[in-house]
């Protein structure tokens, strides 16, 4: 089928089948356009908490499926591709953290939303780039805390709010590949232009940042801004959505490091990039690729997942 095609088909479907398709920022312009919502880690989340959809189709990665499907124990939660994973959720796995876990007692842990339900599920709080340093900075300034797994976000908001959180060593694999070296021409060949950061971003180039913030709040401000031009250091699925919310500024994304010199300026996520509209099809259509969290772990999860809605109010 070609693509107008599989867009008919999916739209029949989703009809007959009382779905809703939900996609991250992140995730190709096919695929944004035809979601009926969009969002980041947080805002899928509360979504997904207030559909009254029989099915979810999650476009976006693994934990993203399983966070939905925590929160909805009673519906259908498919995600386009099973093999969507996360570089973050894959550097931190559940017996290492309890193990952790066990040899810092009296800590809170607080994870990243990017992280498996099994992990979740140990952690007292979860937390997204939206939230963190609020939840963070809402917890007594004494407090012992584990962050993880992203050791960039982590630091960013021990230096922020003044905390000496335990930081796990994670990153993703995408923010932890900007080039500062390129931003830094890119600054000096767009002086007015404000440069907008992922706090995943390493430290040495968030230093050169006008604006850091979670996807949302970098479109958010760019939205709202007077200025009309922008250098942009997330995964480059926002400029979508920020070229359409903005049609009459200038979006221009940091390259990754391994493209200096080569002419490209694409920083994708090769996981959020393998859900296709075919694939989208296929697995409304055979309700396959079910996301499948067991009862005792769902139940554990739900706990710092509840917490983090809770407390983002």
């Amino acid at each position: 089928m070609t693509g107008e095609e599989y867009i008919v088909e999916i739209n029949r479907l989703r009809k007959e089948k009382n779905a809703v398709i939900m996609a991250h920022y992140y995730q190709t312009k096919e695929i944004q356009e035809i979601a009926d919502f969009i969002g980041d880690s947080l805002a899928l989340a509360q979504q997904a908490k207030k559909t009254d959809a029989d099915i979810i189709v999650l476009c976006g990665v693994h934990f993203m499926g399983e966070t939905a499907k925590i929160i909805c124990p009673d519906k259908k939660v498919l995600i386009p591709d099973m093999n969507a994973g996360c570089s973050l959720a894959d550097s931190c796995r559940a017996e290492d953290l309890a193990a952790y876990k066990a040899d810092h007692p009296g800590y809170t842990i607080i994870s990243y939303v990017n992280t498996s339900a099994d992990v979740k599920a140990l952690t007292d709080i979860c937390v997204t780039s939206s939230n963190a340093e609020k939840i963070v900075r809402s917890l007594p300034e004494g407090e012992k805390i584990i962050f993880g797994p992203d050791r960039n976000l982590g630091s960013y908001i021990n230096k922020v709010t003044g905390r000496e959180m335990l930081l796990w060593n994670g990153a993703c694999h995408v923010h932890e590949k900007f080039s500062v070296t390129a931003l830094a021409q890119l600054k000096k060949e767009h002086p007015q232009a404000k440069v907008l950061a992922h706090p995943e971003c390493k430290s040495s180039l968030l230093v050169l940042a006008d604006v850091i913030g979670s996807t949302q709040a970098l479109l958010n401000y760019a939205i709202k801004a007077e200025e009309k031009e922008f250098l942009v250091a997330t995964e480059s699925g926002i400029l979508f959505e920020m070229k359409k919310a903005c049609p009459d500024k200038t979006f221009i994304p940091v390259p990754p490091e391994m493209t200096e010199g080569v002419g490209c300026s694409c920083n994708e996520c090769n996981y959020m990039r393998l859900n296709t509209l075919e694939k989208l099809y296929k697995c409304l259509n055979e309700e396959s690729n079910e996301i499948h969290v067991s009862e005792e772990v769902a139940e554990k999860a739900i706990v710092c997942i509840d917490r983090m809605l809770e407390m983002s109010k």
